[in-house]
């Protein structure tokens, strides 16, 4: 039987990478999805392809550091199909990369409006609709840069740790009200963020592979569907017993 079957699922930051193969491994389980990004034909190209697959989705464009557009994301949601089942938080973005002293303040002000703020506002709206449903599950997007130190990366760093904080605040706020969140702690995974820190790492004197697949030690990055398949995961009734955890997915990059 497919995961979340009759699940209405919400996933920002959906236009591309991660977000987009989580809506796709969404739909393929069997939900309702929500495609959501600042990136308009981003975002309607992944509800294309959920409809190749069979599955149902709409597309609302919304700036996760905005309350209001995140508040009326959830109201398009609610509209469309009823109600909020699952969401997963995705939307990011990484920045300059620069020693801290360096690191101008308006990198700061955008990393942790998108990624610390933007995460604060979803939860925010998710929890006030899955406590009208009587319960739901939260994913939160964070990263290895969540759980240890980056060198030029603060700003981003920093974001990432506030996401895992901000999880197992919600986790242990809502837990008797039917609400699991957890974050999941990506490695290097084949997207266009990584290759945009690749590229401001060594100017282009690497590709993203040469750099990033000997640091993990199963010897390469991850795809954007190996991570989907634990979002999901978590968000079904398998992972009834998981909450407020902040779970690496990273091929043993935080074991060294």
């Amino acid at each position: 039987m497919p995961m979340v079957a009759g699940k209405v699922a919400l996933v920002t930051g959906a236009g591309a990478g991660i977000g987009r193969a989580t809506a796709l491994k969404f739909a393929a389980e069997g939900a309702k999805v929500v495609v959501s990004d600042v990136n308009v034909e981003g975002g309607e190209e992944t509800v294309a392809m959920i409809g190749k697959i069979g599955g149902e989705a709409i597309f609302v464009r919304a700036d996760v550091s905005s309350s209001k557009e995140v508040e009326h994301l959830i109201i398009k949601t609610v509209e469309a199909y009823g109600r909020l089942d699952c969401a997963c938080n995705n939307a990011g973005v990484e920045g300059k990369i620069a020693p801290l002293a360096d690191q101008p303040d308006d990198n700061f002000d955008l990393i942790m409006g998108v990624n610390a703020k933007g995460t604060f506002l979803c939860l925010k709206a998710e929890i006030a609709q899955m406590l009208k449903n009587g319960g739901g599950v939260i994913v939160n997007l964070a990263s290895v840069a969540g759980l240890i130190g980056f060198p030029g990366l603060s700003p981003y760093v920093a974001s990432k740790h506030a996401v895992n904080g901000l999880t197992k605040n919600a986790a242990l706020e809502y837990a008797k009200q039917g609400i699991r969140v957890n974050s999941i702690c990506p490695g290097g995974i084949d997207t266009r963020m990584l290759d945009s820190l690749a590229e401001q790492s060594t100017g282009g004197a690497q590709s993203t592979h040469e750099m990033m697949d000997p640091l993990h030690p199963i010897g390469r990055i991850g795809t954007p569907e190996e991570v989907a398949e634990l979002i999901v995961w978590l968000c079904s009734p398998r992972a009834s017993f998981v909450t407020g955890a902040n779970i690496p997915v990273d091929g043993g990059y935080v074991a060294q």
